[in-house]
């Protein structure tokens, strides 16, 4: 439900057969009438709910993308390179020195290395760009009349109420993805909730339109989960011939030296850094790809989304930042 990572990744696989809707969209308007009721029997004001589901929708489109999810068909070692194209690296570099005092006076205030916070901005959404223009009410109730997971889009939703009943987006404003996620951030109504923070003091949160507010609130996402910025995310490494490949797993942690020692090098041939820090081994696809030492916030990253692609996409832009700027 992430962004343009998730329109991304879509684009390089392949797409499974057509399935026809569960639900039969001319029974939705009835759906809707039931989610009002429910809304005020949460509390929600008359106003709220009139506003938030004027012109309620019906996406096909929505329903459409969650059931034909893509069938994985890349490596890591393909992929990487056309997720962070030489493009998009000048790009957050660009995007980075352009906002670079507001990014670092929010680098600190949080403890999170900005040229993460500019990664994230840059996978989400290439840096603001294309952050969906789905109606957040309306994508989060068709999903949940879709069925499936109910349950999960319904709770979106009354959350949804949640943020325009406080002021902070008017609904036709409220926009997103298929799924709901929202802004720049791509957040779901439960981390906007959870996360999201009022950087410039205006009395609203605005993921969609303020830049203090878009990275002070993935800042604090990151920094809430457990975030350390005296790490990075992780390192690409190299493994000795006939290694034993039931060590790896990122909740198999050792030490550096410890890795050292069962002959884990750097990519370039190396030793490792010399440096009190527990990592994890992760392999991606197999030991004839991509394989990595994932630090502490290599996990916060796997918070966000969980995909070790997702993670590695985003260290690697961010390193590519740090390189460049």
């Amino acid at each position: 439900m992430k962004g343009w990572f998730t329109k991304f990744l879509a684009a390089q696989v392949l797409l499974f057969s057509y399935t026809a809707f569960a639900a039969d969209p001319a029974g939705f308007p009835a759906y809707v009438e039931q989610l009002k009721v429910a809304a005020k029997e949460q509390g929600f004001s008359a106003d709220t709910i009139e506003r938030a589901f004027t012109d309620a929708t019906f996406y096909e489109r929505a329903v459409s993308a969650d059931r034909n999810q893509p069938e994985m068909k890349l490596t890591l070692d393909t992929y990487l390179p056309k997720a962070v194209p030489d493009w998009k690296v000048k790009q957050g570099i660009e995007m980075y020195n352009k906002h670079r005092d507001l990014l670092e006076a929010i680098g600190e205030e949080y403890g999170v290395q900005p040229r993460f916070i500019v990664a994230l901005w840059g996978v989400e959404t290439n840096f603001g760009r294309f952050t969906g223009n789905f109606k957040v009410v309306s994508a989060l109730a068709t999903m949940a009349y879709e069925g499936r997971r109910e349950a999960f889009f319904k709770k979106q939703l009354m959350q949804a109420l949640q943020i325009i009943e406080a002021g902070h987006i008017e609904p036709e404003q409220m926009r997103g993805s298929w799924a709901g996620a929202m802004g720049q951030t791509q957040f779901m109504p439960s981390s906007f909730l959870a996360y999201a923070v009022d950087y410039d003091k205006d009395g609203k949160i605005d993921v969609w339109n303020s830049q203090g507010d878009v990275f002070a609130s993935a800042a604090n996402y990151l920094a809430t989960v457990g975030w350390d910025n005296s790490q990075t995310w992780g390192r690409q490494v190299r493994l000795p011939e006939n290694f034993d490949l039931e060590l790896a797993g990122r909740d198999k942690k050792r030490s550096l030296a410890e890795w050292q020692e069962l002959g884990v090098r750097r990519y370039d041939g190396s030793d490792l850094p010399i440096r009190d820090l527990k990592a994890g081994l992760v392999i991606p696809d197999d030991e004839n790809g991509r394989v990595f030492l994932s630090y502490k916030n290599w996990d916060v990253l796997m918070d966000w989304n969980r995909s070790n692609y997702f993670v590695a996409v985003v260290g690697h832009l961010a390193d590519r930042i740090q390189l460049g700027r």
